[in-house]
């Protein structure tokens, strides 16, 4: 509320911005519905837009309440049409937040708390303006201004550890030391000086083990000290999207890179995606939603989801897929279930999909997720390398282009060169 009414104020002194508010309802207080009016009634007053986004927070996920709704507001801010999006944490968040870290083990990233601007992977940047005011400054305002709001029962909750900080152990550690929230938000400072120094480190590593493909070159790696692999790997893991692991987890991941070679499968797991080994380099492979795992029936539709990507199909003459050949039989899309055949070039015979794979350098977890466009038995067209020739669209002829749109095409052809015999981009259907 505070932070709302500060920054309308700064609109209505002539700051040129545009102001609009975003208010997440988890649904997991009594008082959602309280908290959702109370915003209502303070942006219609102040003559603020308001969007609402009511999400629904996965109970049992092994992360804790607080942990999964944290992630669905973080889906939601990243869906905010906006250049900036402001947060309002103070400085005695920070406190907490640091000396919670620190109690659960953090190492520097953790401890550095939480930065007073970041960028996200999507969405509006994050800034916290008021990062560096104390609790009280803040609350003063707000009496000030006879702002006010509905509370939030869960804060007097000290069954939950933050809360359990916030009432009783900060306020003991400030009769012996006054100052220990400021003490510990510029520890904070420190320790973010302290990460990006160590993504500096992270990226000269990298530099020095980075293989042909522009990944990590395996032999290389194992010639890093233990704290520069860890630190190398946490730096690729957050830079893949993915949360910092824990030391025991590196620990494990470097136990096992150890002894991987050029034949090693998933090297390690966690929520978040796999660690891979393929041709002696190390594969950062974030976690995707399933491709269908049952024939996909196609009826002539433009488009059609394939997991977190989309195939498209478009009408061509003289290109792609004879529509007269597919016309013949039931058309569908499934992934390969093995003993497939594909010849790409009709200059050259027809080959095995397994053997197309691995001359084209295709990962193995992307080759059970690349998806097989059948006409009845045959295949007609496989991702990454395109039409099999007896279904080859003649010139003049009506034909259908298929394409696959995402990451996909890109894991199957970054730095491994273009399969043999497939299409310009590869995805096309040419």
């Amino acid at each position: 509320m505070v932070l709302l009414h500060a920054l309308s104020r700064l609109r209505a002194a002539g700051v040129g911005c545009e102001l609009s508010a975003q208010h997440v309802q988890h649904g997991l207080s009594p008082h959602a519905d309280a908290w959702v009016d109370s915003c209502q009634e303070l942006c219609q007053r102040l003559d603020v837009p308001l969007a609402i986004a009511r999400v629904q927070v996965p109970l049992g996920s092994g992360e804790g309440i607080e942990g999964a709704a944290r992630r669905q507001r973080q889906a939601v801010f990243a869906r905010c049409e906006a250049d900036w999006l402001a947060l309002a944490q103070h400085r005695d968040d920070q406190a907490e937040t640091v000396l919670f870290r620190l109690l659960r083990g953090a190492g520097v990233r953790g401890a550095a708390g939480m930065p007073e601007e970041r960028s996200q992977a999507a969405g509006p940047r994050l800034i916290r303006p008021l990062l560096g005011l104390s609790r009280a400054t803040i609350a003063a305002y707000a009496a000030e201004q006879a702002l006010s709001w509905v509370e939030d029962e869960s804060n007097a909750d000290l069954r939950l550890r933050r809360n359990h900080l916030r009432h009783e152990v900060l306020p003991c550690i400030a009769q012996q030391f006054p100052a220990a929230a400021q003490a510990l938000a510029r520890a904070a400072g420190h320790f973010a000086e302290a990460a990006r120094l160590l993504d500096d480190l992270a990226a000269i590593d990298r530099s020095r083990v980075a293989g042909a493909h522009g990944r990590i070159d395996l032999r290389r790696f194992s010639l890093l000290s233990a704290a520069r692999a860890r630190n190398l790997l946490r730096h690729e893991l957050l830079v893949a999207g993915m949360r910092a692991p824990e030391t025991r987890w590196l620990d494990e991941a470097l136990r096992q890179l150890a002894n991987a070679d050029a034949a090693s499968a998933t090297c390690v797991g966690t929520v978040d995606g796999e660690l891979h080994v393929y041709r002696d380099e190390i594969h950062v492979v974030r976690q995707r939603p399933a491709v269908p795992t049952v024939p996909l029936a196609w009826h002539g539709e433009a488009q059609l989801a394939w997991g977190a990507d989309r195939l498209s199909f478009a009408l061509a003459t003289g290109d792609g897929i004879s529509r007269r050949l597919l016309a013949g039989d039931a058309v569908c899309l499934r992934t390969r279930g093995g003993g497939e055949a594909l010849q790409p070039d009709p200059r050259r015979p027809r080959r095995s999909l397994r053997k197309l794979f691995q001359e084209a350098g295709v990962p193995p977890w992307e080759r059970n997720r690349l998806p097989l466009l059948c006409c009845g038995e045959r295949v007609a067209w496989v991702a990454g390398f395109g039409v099999d020739a007896a279904f080859a669209c003649a010139p003049g002829e009506a034909g259908i282009v298929v394409a696959l749109h995402s990451g996909a095409q890109q894991r199957i052809e970054q730095g491994l060169g273009s399969p043999p015999g497939a299409a310009r981009g590869g995805s096309s259907g040419r």
